[in-house]
């Protein structure tokens, strides 16, 4: 969430922001306040206020590969009820990986963004907030290459196909507060939009299998209202209503090449049927490529209605709420494809084969979404105990389209007929509830030391996860294949001792699959994959003091985090052991630089 405003699509997530004034992570599930896709936390993000800081900012980085980036941005404050900020951003990369098979870097690129954000207070009752933002990125990436598993060595990137991500994407964000004695009221309207275009050497090899693109655009309108209500005696109020709509339109083709078609098309083809036929009978085609085209139209709404009551009893304060949360989603599906064929080796035959795929798929769900928190605290901190529910929505795998045609293609060339299947390509929400227990404790008179333990235990149900289909398919798909637990501590603490800061954590995970078989082997029991299993922290800063015609501000840095061990596949084959990064800063401050 950005000032208040979520973004809709995945594929926004690496954007840029500018002078970002302060970052709110909360942890485990906070479906409650944020509905679909916080299963696993929300990230709120807040930008500098005009209001706040007036003046101009310039940063300048530099780095190997030529990396080049550069903002600026220029705060006003036009009168004491209006304000405003515009900022640019340019970044430049050449790449680190080399593909040996083009003799070019396959991960440089270029991004550029604008925001600007204008802020209104006519009076003490009322505030109105908006903020544009515009990025345009053109990229490459994917730097696969085989991993040997035998002599642990990953071979070098070498595809022959290309491989680059594109993007423009706008949204806007009016966030309008009416303020009472005791009570907020507040609207918060986006939109979004965004126009991409991924192009993938879908087998990474230097070999004409196949390549495929995703282009899509996609618009979005969310609206949230909001009442929230702290100064009720012992009692405190915060409910809301919020919406969204999504349209997106898709095209997913995917490009089949020569040797593609004779190992993926040709030779099931022939071996399951024509080379079982007398006579010198053999399946072939006239064109050495053709095109799977996929066009999708999904468009998805959705509505939730949330309060949560709050009480204090002396040193304990109650919270307790409920969301409830429906989302429905639609898939106008078209995948088609027209290839020539013969089926004598001599060729003296040619037929046409149109192949069609086309429906409709609808779902929809209905979630609710509770939460109960329980805390004692008093002047030397507090202890707490929670439960939350959240969930992750579900989708279509529009990637598994072409794999569905391909195999009624073949089912078409070999008289063998089937009616395809599209239960495959949806898949349900996730669910999971987080449970903690926990403390943030200062022990001190001083205030100088603060210490934080948590003990959590996560259940996930439905889980969804990446599966490739069996045998040499074009696609993934995505799957609720799984149950899952996440059980483990972390632990904090922040010591000041004249100029010293010292913070110190870790944390431990225990993350096991209960059930997940995925077909060719049961994977319960087995180790979630990217989740490290210990993770620790330690921070020195020191403020050096000098004189104040020197430097503002002159303090020196020096860290250590170390993770791991992690998985990087559910069989727990491929793995990373624990490793550790040492980092050191020195911030200088002298006036305005």
């Amino acid at each position: 969430n950005i000032d208040g405003m979520p973004v809709m699509n995945k594929n926004s997530y690496d954007f840029e922001l500018f002078d970002i004034d302060r970052v709110q992570v909360m942890r485990g599930a906070q479906g409650l306040l944020f509905g679909r896709n916080t299963s696993g936390g929300a990230i709120n993000l807040y930008t500098m206020s005009p209001f706040d800081f007036q003046g101009k900012r310039l940063t300048l980085e530099y780095g190997t590969a030529n990396n080049v980036r550069l903002k600026a941005s220029h705060y006003a404050k036009a009168s004491d009820a209006f304000a405003w900020s515009v900022g640019v951003m340019y970044n430049h990369s050449d790449g680190y990986f080399m593909n040996h098979e083009l003799g070019t870097n396959c991960d440089g690129g270029d991004n550029a963004a604008l925001r600007l954000r204008l802020q209104w207070i006519p009076n003490e009752n009322w505030s109105i907030d908006n903020a544009l933002s515009a990025g345009y990125v053109n990229e490459g990436g994917w730097a696969y290459g085989h991993y040997d598993a035998v002599a642990g060595e990953v071979a070098p990137v070498a595809y022959n196909d290309e491989c680059s991500y594109k993007r423009f994407n706008i949204s806007d964000g009016l966030v309008v507060k009416r303020y009472f004695s005791n009570v907020i009221l507040s609207s918060t309207t986006g939109y979004q939009y965004i126009d991409d275009r991924m192009v993938l050497d879908n087998d990474f090899l230097p070999l004409d299998y196949f390549s495929m693109g995703q282009y899509q655009k996609e618009h979005s309108v969310t609206q949230e209202f909001v009442v929230k209500a702290d100064d009720l005696g012992a009692f405190s109020l915060l409910g809301g209503l919020f919406g969204f709509f999504k349209h997106n339109r898709m095209s997913a083709p995917v490009h089949f090449k020569q040797y593609g078609i004779d190992n993926l098309i040709l030779k099931n083809a022939n071996s399951e049927y024509y080379y079982q036929l007398t006579g010198d009978r053999e399946l072939s085609f006239k064109e050495d490529n053709f095109v799977i085209a996929d066009d999708f139209v999904i468009p998805a709404f959705g509505a939730a209605a949330f309060v949560q009551g709050g009480v204090s009893l002396g040193d304990f304060d109650i919270k307790a709420g409920l969301r409830v949360d429906y989302e429905y989603s639609s898939m106008d599906y078209d995948s088609r494809s027209t290839v020539h064929y013969s089926t004598y080796k001599d060729l003296r035959d040619s037929n046409e084969l149109n192949t069609v795929f086309k429906g409709r798929k609808a779902v929809d769900a209905l979630e609710l979404l509770p939460s109960l928190s329980v805390s004692y605290g008093d002047e030397w901190g507090n202890v707490y105990a929670s439960a939350r529910k959240g969930f992750k929505a579900g989708g279509f795998n529009t990637q598994l389209f072409s794999d569905i045609l391909k195999q009624q293609m073949i089912g078409e060339l070999i008289g063998n007929n089937q009616e395809a299947d599209v239960s495959s390509t949806v898949y349900r929400p996730e669910e999971n509830w987080t449970y903690e227990l926990g403390a943030h404790l200062s022990p001190l008179a001083n205030g100088n030391l603060d210490i934080s333990a948590t003990l959590f235990y996560i259940g996930c149900r439905n889980q969804q996860l990446t599966v490739f289909p069996q045998g040499m398919g074009t696609g993934r798909m995505m799957s609720n294949a799984g149950r899952s637990f996440s059980t483990g501590v972390e632990l904090g603490a922040r010591y000041v001792v004249g100029a010293f800061t010292i913070d110190a954590g870790f944390g431990y995970t225990h993350a096991r699959f209960i059930e997940y078989n995925r077909g060719d082997v049961d994977l319960a029991g087995k180790a979630l994959p990217y989740a490290p299993r210990e993770t620790y922290s330690a921070n020195i800063a020191y403020r050096i003091p000098v004189p104040r015609s020197f430097a503002n501000i002159f303090v020196l840095n020096v860290g250590w985090n170390g993770v791991g061990r992690i998985y990087w596949n559910e069989e727990n084959t491929l793995s990373q052991p624990f490793y550790g990064l040492l980092s050191a800063s020195l911030v200088w401050e002298k006036g305005h630089w």
